[in-house]
């Protein structure tokens, strides 16, 4: 349980009470001596006690003006890399290529959440011919993660992305290059140009963009996706993604 220091409450009350209550007595008197100080604490400690609600009514007020300070700066950062976000070449695309909506997916090859969507945003996919959708290998979460990106980056030179993006994607357990290269394999990849390009500037040069491109948005795990002019972290269903790429197409 948290628990908060008699300091903290004290503050937490000050700015949460009304102005008009505290007001008067600090203009009356500025700079204030201790003892008028003491007697101001005394107001606020008295204030607690019989109003104990108003910790709690300050820390909500708190939380939600940091939301939505974070949801105004994540919006400006998309406002500020949309190139990037939307039509960097280098980025693995699907669906229509002048699709009037486009949907970006930050993720990770281990990624059990990642994985949990893949149905739904195939589906999505399928289903509205008129939507562009762009990949962003975004590893974090393990060196697997950095080795399976850097081979789907790769594949996109034999013309096989998005065949082997899906047998990452559907593959149950951890990855390592053993696995990596048997499902390159399954997919017609030849896998020793896969070796030799997964290193190539170009497929570093890429990650290390959408590592940066994250960090300025904010996106901190995987899923994440960019839909119009909005950020979504986490799994979303399928419904939902809907309803925001109907409200990105509206404007």
């Amino acid at each position: 349980m948290t628990r908060f220091r008699p300091a903290a409450l004290a503050l937490a009350a000050a700015l949460a009470l009304p102005t008009g209550l505290l007001a008067p007595a600090l203009q009356a008197q500025s700079p204030m001596d201790d003892a008028q100080r003491k007697a101001v604490e005394e107001v606020v400690r008295d204030y607690i006690l019989k109003n104990p609600e108003i910790i709690l009514e300050a820390v909500d007020s708190l939380q939600k003006r940091q939301k939505m300070a974070e949801e105004q700066k994540a919006k400006a950062a998309l406002a500020d890399n949309k190139a990037a976000l939307f039509q960097n070449p280098a980025d693995p695309v699907t669906g229509n290529p002048k699709g009037d909506v486009t949907v970006v997916e930050f993720f990770d090859y281990q990624c059990g959440y990642c994985k949990a969507v893949q149905a739904d945003t195939e589906r999505l996919i399928k289903d509205d011919g008129k939507l562009r959708f762009v990949f962003k290998e975004f590893p974090i979460l393990s060196p697997a993660s950095l080795t399976a990106a850097k081979a789907a980056l790769a594949s996109r030179g034999q013309g096989k992305y998005l065949e082997f993006h899906n047998a990452l994607m559907a593959h149950r357990g951890q990855l390592d290059d053993d696995v990596i290269q048997r499902l390159a394999k399954s997919v017609g990849l030849d896998t020793d140009k896969l070796k030799k390009d997964m290193n190539s500037p170009e497929v570093l040069k890429v990650i290390a963009a959408n590592q940066a491109l994250a960090e300025e948005l904010g996106i901190r795990g995987t899923p994440a996706f960019v839909i119009g002019d909005e950020l979504v972290p986490g799994a979303i269903k399928l419904d939902q993604m809907k309803d925001l790429v109907a409200a990105a197409r509206k404007g």
